[in-house]
């Protein structure tokens, strides 16, 4: 349980985001029974609205595309060489002068993730010797943890200036077993040791990743010459593309388009920084890390609150930089088909999870009066709105929206409104499917090469597996974010689950 849910207007606000939810359904159903022509004007305005998102979306999902194909084909390095930029702090660093921390937290991952991940390190167009790592093992897993971490030290540690591994003890107090937790453990080792190497904190440049994270070849180059340029280096995090295509040719058609679709939901955010949070792997000054204590170690969620906790901290002055250089992970897959169905929708309701930002941001946004009203406003809406959406949109575009027809008497369906809504709806919903078509087309642009075992045919499988969409948004998008939402909502905290990883 986080700490603040102890306290009574913390824990009322927890129950609000369900409370919308629930009585959108239910109200929803009541209106389309007892006032169905109000019901069919709402829901036309509403599939009208999610057709106009879909355009806006379109344009941005193709604006980040054209950035993602220009900066994967720079070589980050020579272009750090050629320009040599400075950075604009107090430091005055060159990029030969900066290092990079990698912490890699694990639990229960086999040799095969954990080598995949550590050879995208080492084969990064970017100095090895720049690069401390710090990979976490959990006291839970400790016997096969360390075997397997130690491994993994013999065959890639001289490949880096520094490679530490720390066992993140259990049943430590206020804190959650998870990602942010064994995070905080490593972070409080690396600072110890980084003291005793005497490297400045404004030189070293942090990317926590998820352990199956494979970075691009130029992402390191990349992020250098973002830190380096930018105009206040210490204020922002740097968020990546987030592919998730390391094992997409061995995973099921489901579990392919849910993550297919967070791709791209990714993909389209990065070209709106002003409404962009950090998720999953990504990078931020260590100098800034150690100022705000590290990530908050009983949550679910820390990958996206660090962003929140930095935002409040400098009083709003804090951003995410987009980085359109990717990074890979894992589509959900653990060798069963049910078993990855299961795995997914865990995986769905731990991201939906993201909801236990709404009460803390209402918490800390009302006590703080140095930031701008509108910055609160514009990040506490949006991540309002996109929850309450996830939670809602596909259930009532696909189903709900049909009920006032059903339920409409003789004299409701005598009306214009009501004898036109059937090819209203259908034309909405035909032209909104473009955004799903073109979707599916750029898909195929992000697969890796199909391995030799497996038919050059499957091409037009992948394309075709984009009609599970529709199912998905119910399933694995609507139906894990209330699940998520009510959870917090009635006091039952979700812990966090690892998903299982099969190579």
């Amino acid at each position: 349980m986080p700490r603040l849910s102890h306290n009574k207007i913390y824990r009322f606000l927890e129950t609000i985001p369900a409370i919308l939810v629930w009585t959108t359904l239910i109200g929803s159903i009541v209106l389309s029974f007892y006032a169905p022509l109000i019901a069919i004007y709402i829901i036309i305005l509403f599939d009208l609205y999610w057709l106009i998102k879909v355009v806006y979306w379109l344009i941005y999902l193709f604006g980040s595309y054209r950035n993602y194909r220009r900066d994967t084909r720079i070589d980050w390095l020579q272009k750090l060489k050629q320009e040599d930029p400075v950075s604009h702090d107090s430091a005055n660093s060159h990029w030969n002068d900066l290092y990079h921390l990698v912490f890699l937290p694990t639990f229960k991952e086999s040799f095969e993730v954990l080598d995949t991940t550590l050879k995208g390190l080492v084969q990064s167009n970017y100095p090895t010797e720049k690069m401390m790592v710090a990979l976490g093992v959990e006291e839970r897993d400790k016997e096969n943890g360390l075997r397997i971490a130690n491994r993994i030290k013999e065959k890639y540690a001289n490949n880096f200036f520094q490679f530490w591994i720390t066992v993140h003890p259990k049943n430590l107090p206020n804190e959650q077993p998870g990602k942010g937790s064994n995070n905080v453990f490593a972070a409080k080792n690396a600072q110890k040791e980084i003291d005793k190497l005497n490297i400045a904190y404004e030189k070293i440049i942090v990317s926590t990743f998820d352990i199956d994270t494979i970075a691009h070849k130029e992402y390191f180059g990349h992020l250098t010459y973002k830190f380096l340029t930018h105009s206040h280096p210490h204020n922002t995090s740097y968020q990546p593309v987030a592919l998730f295509n390391n094992n997409v040719w061995q995973s099921n058609a489901f579990t392919r388009t849910v993550s297919n679709g967070t791709m791209f939901w990714l993909l389209t955010d990065l070209s709106r920084p002003d409404r962009l949070f950090t998720f999953s792997s990504h990078s931020m000054s260590w100098k800034t890390l150690t100022e705000i204590g590290f990530w908050e170690p009983d949550l679910v969620t820390e990958d996206s609150r660090i962003f929140l906790q930095c935002f409040i901290h400098f009083n709003g002055e804090y951003t995410v930089t987009p980085m359109y250089v990717p990074v890979s992970m894992d589509t959900v897959e653990t060798g069963t088909f049910w078993g990855s169905l299961a795995a997914v929708y865990k995986q769905q309701r731990r991201w939906a999870w993201g909801i236990e930002h709404f009460p803390y941001m209402v918490w800390h946004f009302w006590k703080s009066k140095k930031i701008p009203f509108f910055k609160k406003f514009k990040y506490f809406f949006n991540i309002t709105e996109g929850m309450y959406s996830w939670a809602t949109a596909p259930i009532l575009i696909l189903i709900l929206g049909r009920l006032p027809l059903v339920f409409a008497d003789r004299t409701t369906e005598s009306t214009v409104i009501a004898q036109n809504a059937p090819t209203v709806l259908h034309w909405l919903l035909t032209t909104a499917m473009i955004g799903l078509f073109v979707t599916a087309i750029m898909s195929l642009v992000f697969l890796p090469p199909c391995p030799k075992s497996e038919s050059k045919h499957k091409y037009i499988y992948m394309l075709l597996q984009w009609a599970l969409f529709p199912i998905n948004m119910i399933i694995f998008g609507s139906i894990p974010a209330i699940d998520a939402q009510t959870r917090l909502a009635t006091g039952k905290y979700l812990g966090f689950n690892v998903t299982k990883k099969n190579r």
